[in-house]
């Protein structure tokens, strides 16, 4: 199983189910989409034509394979809630790859272990005895997490009766290396040396393995592959497999696709691959060559005694340069020449900012080079903690006791705690002298602490919080809580930092009701504790403090562009686009504003030029740019030879968050993958399965030989709206800067904008406005895919449904997957161009039906 499994990571943790950034706090706690009698399929954010289970979560595609005219679709499955936990396979089946049918439970949780992913074969001759030549046992191969070590092997269950009853093999585990970080192995029967080979993935360390085996009880490891292209989390998710070129069916190459967290392309969750030759037991990935970024001015070296013109704040960047790595800091790599801004002077503990005289902006990029500390820029943080807003301060924990909040168990203590407890991490950002600090005798304690009744008579209530990040609703959680009527109504969690920042809900709805604050904490393992202090009402938003280790771009004394570093003393290639704000006056601004761990900024080159330089995530090879396409792997003995891959469609960053009840989680539509030469390469390509098309409603809403110039206006009327869609589309490239589409349009300026950028030569899906997106702060923002006109000519194909959209570029070359979360009413579709003129010269839309229907 991917991602949410137990790891040293906080964003890899067990508890995955609801891991935002710290602010999840701002959001009413567990949305919901539509009143809990809504029958099933029918919730506002239900797709329609995207797997789903019925109720509970779900996350990873497992076991695919096809069998007696099925195709077999088992996924990482939570029986028992709608987040992530008591991890199981839950199953469905389908003739076509569109209609599924969903049926019990397969694998299930025990009390000795959860079953992570893994695959599913046909043990066709028997290898295992486990079935017979004329009745042949399915086979899973999963991952053992065991509960009480942690460990994570490789483990065997199988069936006799098509996958509807399992038995797990006594002889389990089958491979066992002590390691809390093997998982996800992916099994295939390799013809020339007649044995089984599993693909299986050493997470933390960027690795996949090898082993073969005669009986899939009994395992050789035969190699190993990387670490290499994207490395920024951990790998997981692995999958192999042949594929003719360009249908040439005398030259195979082998794909391994390698699914990672975090540090995808488009942030957070992704699925990348390698193209190259497998022998059975060694995989050779093909060499792509070095990288030259754009030549341009360099405007920013790093190269003189001093900063020049630039002028800085703060401790943190000293009075010059650094030449490399500084007092306490690890090996510092790829920057230029001999000097670079380096805020590590005095450690971590240090912060300040480095900022660029004014500037008028004439060209179209700024790129350079970013390493350090991953701490993003967040809207609405400021540089420096002020006052808060005027309000009635509710508890400020300054009195020596707890007044009248009532305690249970043992982590609170008679009184508040006065700062930083034996053998904590230094606790910062309290006020005063006092705060709710449930680290007493460690993380083993826990306990509760209960408000007196209030009644909201404010717009908001803010508070400091730091801590655990173990969110309310998941096992164990750390998490500050506003109760009314008996029912969790807010919650608000730390982010594995002792360091207290403002977080604020807003309690509008909730006018003149009576309620309670509750801090809870009921997590005795890492980080199994909660900071709070100076909890207020407020009409006004308290403002958190930047805690970021950022390159910024500001303009009009806004941040408008930003880039971090990746956890890594290596500096790697960065670009801001510039073209939006031609002829404005900006600043470049570095900021460290971070003083936990990875609390530094390292910063080179900078460079303005006409093209935008790439780093090694925009370089490695992705199966999908978009946020939501993850763990993605392949079926194995489809009819025809044919490849049929899906992603679980979600991300780590968000996945516990989003707004979907009674379920939680959906897979991507099913594709087809290839490998085609594209602009000299070899590329994986993929298209939706061709029995999509079964879903069409009648004939398709048609427009063609339409040129529009800088505006945007409806593609042919009402006939091509709607929530669920399939839109082919072919432009004429003119002089516009950008185009596309628009889909979900409505009210309130809701849009889901579909284009492509004519200048860079990318797709892009923008949902910074499609709906629903303040749930987490990093869920709006701006995707984007390489991708070549041919012969002045852009094709898409676009599936819209109502929580997501998968835009396929050229031949397929470039993937976007999304989810949205727009409001039902919203069912426009327009085109438009931006500076200049676009010919689309045909435009297809099809209504789509519920593949229950």
């Amino acid at each position: 199983m991917s991602s949410g499994r137990v790891s040293r990571h906080a964003r890899i943790r067990m508890i995955a189910a609801v891991a935002t950034v710290c602010a999840l706090s701002a959001a009413p706690l567990a949305p919901q989409a539509v009143a809990a009698d809504s029958p099933p399929y029918t919730e506002t954010y239900r797709p329609q034509f995207h797997f789903t289970p019925e109720k509970n979560w779900m996350n990873d595609p497992n076991g695919l394979v096809y069998y007696k005219g099925e195709y077999h679709l088992f996924y990482q499955y939570n029986p028992n809630g709608n987040s992530w936990g008591d991890m199981s396979w839950g199953h469905a089946v389908s003739k076509d790859l569109v209609h599924w049918e969903e049926l019990p439970l397969a694998l299930s949780h025990d009390d000795e272990e959860m079953v992570f992913s893994g695959s599913a074969v046909v043990d066709r001759d028997n290898t295992t005895g486990f079935g017979t030549k004329k009745n042949p046992a399915m086979v899973a191969i999963y991952t053992s997490y065991f509960k009480d070590t942690g460990i994570q092997a490789q483990s065997l269950a199988y069936s006799t009766d098509r996958g509807r009853t399992w038995t797990k093999y006594q002889g389990n585990p089958v491979i066992d290396i002590g390691s809390k970080e093997f998982r996800d192995p992916k099994v295939q029967w390799y013809a020339p040396t007649k044995s089984w080979v599993m693909t299986v993935s050493l997470s933390t360390e960027h690795k996949v393995r090898f082993y073969t085996s005669r009986n899939l009880k009994d395992w050789e490891l035969q190699s190993e592959f990387g670490p290499q292209g994207a490395t920024g989390g951990v790998w997981e998710c692995p999958d192999l497999f042949p594929l003719a070129v360009d249908g040439d069916e005398n030259n195979i190459k082998w794909v391994l696709v390698v699914s990672m967290n975090p540090g995808g392309v488009a942030g957070g969750s992704g699925s990348q691959y390698f193209v190259g030759d497998f022998d059975g037991k060694k995989f050779t990935a093909e060499d792509k060559g070095t990288y030259t970024p754009p030549t341009g001015t360099v405007v920013q070296d790093f190269e003189g005694s001093d900063f020049g013109t630039w002028t800085t704040t703060g401790t943190a960047f000293g009075d010059a340069p650094a030449a490399g790595a500084l007092a306490g800091q690890g090996t510092v790599a790829g920057y230029d020449g001999t000097g670079l801004a380096n805020s590590f002077h005095s450690g971590d503990g240090t912060t300040g900012t480095l900022t660029s005289p004014e500037f008028t902006v004439d060209s179209s990029y700024l790129n350079f080079k970013v390493g350090g500390g991953l701490h993003p820029h967040v809207a609405g943080t400021v540089l420096e903690q002020g006052d808060p807003p005027a309000g009635t301060v509710l508890a400020d924990f300054e009195a020596g006791g707890y007044g009248g909040w009532t305690t249970t168990g043992d982590a609170f203590g008679s009184a508040p705690a006065t700062g930083t407890l034996p053998n904590q991490q230094e606790v910062s950002g309290f006020r005063g002298s006092g705060l709710v600090n449930t680290y007493l005798n460690g993380d083993s304690t826990t306990g509760t602490l209960t408000s007196p009744e209030f009644t909201i008579d404010k717009k908001h209530i803010n508070f400091l919080i730091g801590g655990g990040n173990h969110p309310s609703g998941s096992a164990n959680p750390t998490a500050l809580e506003l109760v009314v009527d008996g029912q969790v109504v807010r919650s608000a969690t730390g982010k594995d930092a002792e360091a207290l920042n403002w977080a604020s809900w807003d309690v509008s709805d909730l006018a003149g009701r009576k309620a309670r604050l509750r801090v809870v904490d009921d997590n005795t393992g890492g980080w199994g504790h909660l900071n709070v202090d100076h909890i207020m009402l407020s009409d006004a938003k308290a403002q958190p403090v930047s805690q970021e280790t950022s390159v910024n771009l500001i303009v009009d004394g806004q941040v408008v562009r930003s880039a971090t570093g990746s956890n890594s003393e290596n500096l790697d290639w960065a670009s801001f686009d510039l073209r939006p704000y031609a002829g404005k006056k900006a600043r470049i601004q570095i900021v460290d504003m971070n003083n936990a761990g990875w609390g530094h900024i390292l910063a080179d080159r900078f460079t303005e030029a006409d093209r935008p330089a790439k780093s090694v995530v925009q370089r490695a090879d992705w199966a999908d740019y978009g946020k939501d396409y993850y763990a993605a792997v392949s079926w194995e003995d489809a009819p025809g030879g044919k490849r049929y891959m899906v992603g679980w469609m979600s991300n780590w960053d968000y996945s516990g968050a989003v707004p979907t009840s009674p379920w939680r989680g959906a897979q991507s539509a099913p594709r087809e993958m290839a490998l085609r030469t594209v602009d000299g390469r070899v590329t994986l390509t993929s298209k939706p399965v061709s029995g999509l098309a079964s879903l069409r409603q009648s004939r398709p809403a048609t427009a063609a030989g339409v040129t529009i110039r800088s505006t945007s206006k409806p593609l042919i009327g009402r006939a091509a709206r709607g929530k669920a869609l399939d839109i082919e589309a072919t432009f004429s490239l003119k002089d516009a800067d950008r185009f596309g589409l628009k889909v979900r349009t409505g009210a309130g300026g809701e849009e889901t904008v579909i284009g492509y950028d004519a200048v860079a030569q990318e797709l892009y899906v923008d949902r910074t406005r499609s709906g629903a997106v303040d749930f987490s702060s990093t869920f709006p923002g701006v995707q984007s895919a390489p991708l070549k006109a041919v012969k002045g000519k852009v094709k898409l194909r676009i599936l819209v449904d109502w929580s997501s959209v998968e835009v396929f570029g050229g031949s397929g070359e470039a993937v976007i997957t999304d989810q949205i979360f727009p409001d039902p009413a919203s069912q426009g579709v327009e085109i438009f161009a931006e500076n200049g003129s676009v010919k689309l010269d045909q435009a297809r839309v099809w209504h789509l039906d519920s593949y229950r229907d």
